[in-house]
């Protein structure tokens, strides 16, 4: 309770020291975007904005190593990954936790990394602020039923996406998308009939947009697995010092063309799935 604690305490403090001056630059970012929504200007804001959040990455890191006992096993990203570079990374998806463990696997290799997030994390403070500043594009994703009373906001999170990338062709930058769309549990394999042991069933629509909208632009793809062997890998778990264990492997691939990405993303997956059962 103690451990947990001192982290959740330490993990705030960092968070005001490095998030609040991104928060606050988002504000000189949007000035900027109004009088020059395309200029250098507006992409040397946005990279200053990155380099306070790699900052706040790193902090995160000697928090973990000074109060967890925690043994990272990182492989797969090589000397190739670069941080001026644009990269594709789809993984599995099993806690929060997974954010600061990709953080971590690529900090200090590839650009800081850009999540698919909630739109109502948004008016987190500093958090959300801090995300809109850093270029993070906000999903509402709709539930079936309510698509089905307003149709017109089908296609609202592509659009999204397409936008979102757009942008990114002007500044490094590594793209992170939990293909799953949400984190695993038993309760939802079992609901969705997922053929997968330890993931549910992959959904193409963000990746295959990303493709489509960086194409040749993207210097890799990497398909990351994310296992906690021995704990469920909640927050609480990894806060509190009971993850003893977490693996990460990438590997870089080639994704096929656009007609053939649903093909390709189960057969990663499959892979995946399989890789897990070795881990887990």
């Amino acid at each position: 309770m103690l451990r947990g604690l001192a982290v959740i305490i330490l993990l705030l403090g960092n968070l005001l020291v490095w998030g609040t001056p991104v928060a606050i630059g988002g504000i000189v970012k949007f000035a900027v975007q109004l009088t020059a929504p395309r200029s250098r200007l507006r992409t040397r804001v946005i990279l200053a904005l990155a380099w306070h959040a790699e900052r706040w990455a790193a902090g995160n890191n000697r928090i973990f190593d000074w109060l967890l006992p925690t043994q990272w096993d990182i492989g797969g990203i090589g000397e190739e990954v670069r941080p001026d570079g644009h990269y594709l990374i789809i993984s599995n998806h099993v806690s929060w936790v997974d954010i600061f463990v990709l953080f971590r696997a690529f900090q200090g290799r590839a650009p800081f990394i850009r999540f698919f997030l909630k739109h109502q994390l948004i008016w987190f403070p500093i958090v959300g602020q801090g995300c809109w500043a850093l270029e993070f594009p906000f999903m509402h994703r709709h539930t079936p039923e309510y698509l089905e009373k307003h149709p017109e906001k089908r296609g609202k999170d592509l659009e999204t996406t397409r936008r979102a990338c757009q942008r990114y062709r002007n500044f490094p930058v590594a793209i992170a998308n939990f293909v799953e769309g949400t984190r695993f549990t038993r309760a939802k394999r079992e609901q969705q009939q997922s053929p997968y042991r330890h993931l549910l069933r992959p959904r193409v629509g963000g990746v295959s947009f990303v493709l489509a909208s960086l194409g040749a632009l993207l210097d890799a793809t990497y398909d990351v697995t994310i296992a906690y062997p021995g704990a469920e890998g909640t927050m609480w778990q990894f806060i509190s010092g009971k993850v003893k264990r977490v693996v990460v492997r990438a590997r870089r691939v080639e994704p096929p063309p656009p007609e053939g990405v649903k093909d390709w993303i189960n057969g990663v997956w499959s892979e995946k799935d399989a890789l897990l059962d070795s881990f887990l």
